[in-house]
């Protein structure tokens, strides 16, 4: 069918608003119909993301329609335009023609503000309230109310995060909307009723229970719980007043003193559009700014609060060279002078023993391409990987043969209009966060499955059904798929979805390749980190240069080559970041170039590594542990004082502009002048340089290597218990450091395991785990409806942080007993 006919489809109406005639869709609300025509309705319940309520009241106006017999009949009082959908030869008259629809709006307007209270001046609110605008517009002028106001203990903390001054709430229930319908998050909802009718917080066992338990500070009831959600600050955001303020900002600034930029959040794959509002170079606040192809009208709470990492104490702001053991602060040419000694020693000495790069998952794409071509054309290797995280050959080949150089594959819509979804080795509410809230938008229409030992609290929102899969055994799961599950995955327009943790489990990502070609499902790699996939397309991986190519073809290399002007491209097979690490902590390496990237995130020990070298070159934002060891340390920029590029999972550019101008310089510029240094012209230096080379480079599908043909892992053997494990949103990674209200949000680390595995072992209320490392993880026990003989953490919570103490990936084999 072609788009003509497609439109001709459509039925339409047509209406009379305000003395305009418009023609809509058939089942448009009138308020949606009278803003394509300019005309605004005043309004605080409505919500375009959100179903209708009628709550409020504020958007009245008088409708008249045909009757049976042609004639219009006008309805006997206003209606609500939020609620009501326009139908053929309607008549509407706003508050712009109508005297009644405008005095039944000054009159709900004047009940609104009966027991509102008159604190603009100090409400988080003011300046950009719908209330307090609307009250200026349509209000009266004067209030006829002279009774002693209604007044709520305040502030109610509903979280550690989330704060609501009752007083203030008009019980638009946009709060309790988005958290049901959108988050599904059930945790607040409308309790008591009259004039004490209010927000609270419940236990989300007993919210269809008439007998509502109010929470707060006064509250004698236990059962209720805090508002327990990754995106509670949205309900910050679209509350219409003053009601719902967020710690971090509450009370630090006005609206009017922010410069707003927009921009793109750093913390997963989505590239959530994101405003970021500051003040005299602070950061106040992050806002969600609506983009309806990625993130729509919602962020994660981690995309909103996580931002005061940039401008810690240890913030780096001069370049730092070891002098007699000490790090002291020099000048930029003293320390680029340092870093390209240090590097030419270990490369082209009396016994070179090589340099590598590990740019770390949270560089731009721009900064990923100048950390490859500073390996490769100024180093001469391709030791080079930004997956400091469980990685393998395989996941090399299936990124090289079904993900780099693709340009946009399947994208938030097509997982929203998917009739089936399989996640194997990925957790969209922890990993993806705006993943989940565009699953969550076809629950009912959809059907979604989870490869995975247990449904996590994300894939149950989901209605997922689970395909039972050990940690290390997704293989066997996906090729062993059959039933519903298959059938599902056969209709046209289902998605399979792999997260980096398949890296993890030995031909699991041969088995999902196999799977999509075995049922026409489109297949989609979804990593965790913002830097993943624009460091793929740039060629900072150890087997793959720029789209794509295999490093180890000499086709491919000779066309990057020329496109570099260079003569040649290192021809031996690079290490990945494990290797790098391990070998660098035998001596085996002499210079390591290092990103940002945290030691405690990796599985091998860095920090021996660190040591071991002969020469460390930190690019860093902050001083950190790397740093400590630094022998360079050369600060860089972060997200918001540079300009650059994401890529996200879908493939699509995710660019943004420098919210706070400083003299900081991105990782790429500075990798340009260290490039001088060293005698190379790398022309890394500008954002356009590096696009247009990327641009003229493109991708060659005869250089791509060939798809991975990896076998499965062999099964355990019995009674052997196996680790599972990822990042829950809000943890403690590097990212949310100096952000102690969105701390408080996150989920407690317990350790998982199935009835049967927790009585075999003797496991009670607490397990202690035991890996290789040098020690053990002591959390709460769980008994979960999940697979036997396995194991869950998290990966870096509070108290459990599995790569520094238990030295293993998720797959291996821990020791378990209960008790501490």
């Amino acid at each position: 069918m072609t788009a003509t006919a497609d439109k001709a489809a459509v039925e339409t109406v047509t209406l009379t608003i305000d003395g305009t005639e418009v023609t809509v869709p058939k089942g448009t609300l009138i308020i949606r119909a009278a803003e394509q025509v300019g005309i605004d309705i005043p309004r605080f319940c409505d919500h375009p993301a959100l179903k209708p309520a009628g709550a409020c009241r504020q958007c009245l106006v008088d409708v008249a329609s045909p009757g049976p017999d042609g004639n219009l009949r006008a309805f006997p009082k206003p209606q609500a335009s939020c609620t009501m959908t326009v139908t053929e030869g309607m008549v509407v008259n706003t508050q712009h023609t109508s005297e009644e629809a405008d005095r039944a709006q000054k009159g709900v307007l004047e009940l609104l503000l009966i027991n509102h209270p008159l604190d603009c001046p100090v409400c988080d609110k003011g300046g950009e309230c719908p209330l307090q605008n609307q009250a200026m517009n349509h209000g009266r002028p004067e209030s006829r109310f002279v009774d002693v106001k209604r007044v709520f203990e305040k502030p109610l903390a509903l979280s550690s995060e989330i704060l609501l001054d009752r007083e203030r709430c008009v019980l638009c229930q946009r709060c309790t909307r988005f958290s049901k319908e959108i988050a599904g998050d059930a945790f607040i909802d409308l309790q008591n009723r009259g004039a004490m009718q209010q927000i609270g917080t419940f236990d989300e066992n007993v919210l269809d229970f008439d007998g509502y338990s109010p929470q707060g500070p006064a509250a004698e009831d236990e059962s209720g719980r805090a508002f327990s959600s990754y995106y509670s600050g949205n309900t910050v955001q679209i509350c219409p007043v003053g009601a719902l303020t967020s710690s971090a900002y509450r009370f630090r600034s006005r609206p009017f003193d922010l410069v707003s930029t927009p921009g793109i959040s750093e913390h997963d794959s989505s590239g959530s559009a994101i405003r970021t509002d500051h003040r005299r170079g602070s950061i106040m606040r992050r806002m969600a700014q609506n983009d309806p192809v990625v993130n729509e009208d919602w962020i994660t709470d981690k995309d909103r609060f996580a931002f005061s990492w940039q401008n810690q104490p240890d913030r780096l702001t001069r370049p730092l060279v070891r002098k007699d053991g000490e790090l002291v602060e020099v000048s930029w040419p003293e320390a680029i002078a340092a870093a390209a000694a240090g590097l030419k020693a270990a490369t082209t000495g009396e016994e070179p023993k090589g340099a590598a790069v590990l740019p770390g998952g949270r560089v731009t794409l721009e900064d990923a391409y100048a950390y490859a071509k500073l390996a490769r054309v100024a180093l001469g290797t391709n030791d080079v990987d930004a997956r400091t995280r469980v990685a393998s050959d395989e996941e090399l080949a299936f990124l090289g043969a079904h993900v780099a150089g693709h340009g946009l594959g399947v994208t938030f819509a097509d997982l929203e209009k998917a009739p089936a979804v399989l996640m194997a080795g990925f957790e969209p509410e922890d990993e993806g966060g705006v993943v989940f809230l565009r699953l969550r938008k076809s629950l009912g229409k959809q059907q979604v499955f989870t490869a995975a030992p247990f449904v996590s609290r994300g894939a149950a929102k989901l209605d997922a059904a689970l395909v039972p899969a050990a940690p290390g055994q997704e293989a066997a799961a996906l090729d062993g798929l059959d039933g519903d599950a298959l059938e599902a995955l056969g209709a046209e327009g289902s998605v399979i979805i792999v997260g980096e943790r398949l890296a993890g489990a030995p031909g699991a990502l041969t088995a999902a390749a196999a799977l999509a070609e075995r049922t026409g499902a489109s297949l989609v790699w979804i990593p965790r980190r913002a830097g993943e996939r624009g460091a793929l397309e740039a060629g900072a991986l150890p087997t793959l240069l720029p789209g794509g190519r295999d490093a180890t073809k000499a086709a491919a290399r000779k066309a990057v080559a020329a496109a570099w002007n260079v003569e040649d491209l290192p021809k031996a097979k690079g290490r990945s970041a494990a290797a790098i690490v391990s070998d660098a902590a035998k001596g085996a390496i002499g210079a390591l170039v290092v990103g940002g990237v945290t030691p405690s995130d990796v599985t091998a020990d860095m920090t021996a590594a660190l040591t071991a070298a002969d020469f460390v070159i930190s690019l860093e934002v902050r001083r950190t542990e790397v740093a400590e060891h630094a022998d360079v340390v050369l600060p860089v920029a972060p997200p918001s004082e540079k300009s650059g590029t994401f890529v996200n999972w879908e493939g699509r550019l995710r660019s943004f502009a420098t919210a706070i101008p400083t003299d900081a310089l991105s990782d790429h510029r500075v990798i340009d002048i260290l490039g001088r240094e060293l005698g190379v012209e790398l022309n890394v230096g500008t954002i356009e340089a590096i696009n247009a080379e990327l641009a003229a480079l493109g991708a060659d599908d005869s250089q791509r290597p060939a798809a991975p043909k990896a076998k499965a892992a062999p099964a355990p053997a019995s009674g052997v218990i196996t680790l599972a494990s990822w990042h829950l949103l809000v943890d403690e990674g590097a990212l949310q450091d100096g952000e102690p209200y969105l701390a408080g949000t996150g989920r407690a680390p317990v350790a998982r395991l199935s009835a049967a595995t927790a009585e075999r072992l003797g496991v009670t209320d607490v397990v202690t785990v035991t890996g290789s490392g040098r020690g053990a993880i002591t959390l709460p026990a769980v008994v979960t409806d999940m697979v036997d003989d396995v194991v869950w953490m998290p990966t870096k919570s509070p108290g459990c942080w599995i790569a520094q103490e238990l030295r293993v990936e998720p797959g291996a084999a821990v020791a378990v007993k209960g008790g501490a």
